[in-house]
């Protein structure tokens, strides 16, 4: 909110390059919760794909789990003016950053948290599981 005043307080005054600057400062801020929160959906979506893959197995829950978390970080990523906020580069760094934070919780929910984090990324295929999550996510039409 700060920064709003402060935009207005430049306006007002006429200083066109420090209110650009305060706009760019908004546009990061903005674009960073964006990315927050496509990185909190990705770690439900890998969760519940690490569970299928070490279970060998799926459930209705876990499908329902996936198919909504893959539309919200669609809508989320999705710019309202046309193209996204993500590109498939950043997409990809997002899906890693959440791994580790979704391994923690799978490894609580496998087989009733029968194995710690590390003995459970020895039973799956991260880079399987990684690429999963990418072609349901990804808005290149052409991957899917």
């Amino acid at each position: 909110m700060e920064e709003l005043l402060e935009l207005k307080k430049l306006l007002l005054n006429g200083d066109l390059k420090g209110s650009l600057a305060i706009v760019e400062e908004l546009e990061q801020m903005g674009k960073s919760n964006i990315i927050d929160s496509i990185r909190s959906l990705s770690a439900v979506l890998l969760l519940h794909l690490i569970k299928q893959q070490a279970e060998n197995r799926t459930t209705r829950s876990w499908e329902v789990y996936i198919r909504n978390s893959v539309r919200e970080i669609e809508r989320k990523n999705k710019r309202r003016t046309g193209g996204y906020y993500l590109n498939p580069e950043e997409l990809v760094a997002t899906l890693e950053a959440a791994y580790l934070n979704a391994i923690d919780v799978a490894s609580l929910e496998v087989e009733e948290g029968r194995y710690y984090p590390e003995e459970l990324e020895q039973l799956i295929n991260k880079e399987e599981i990684l690429n999963r999550a990418f072609q349901l996510i990804s808005p290149l039409e052409e991957i899917r």
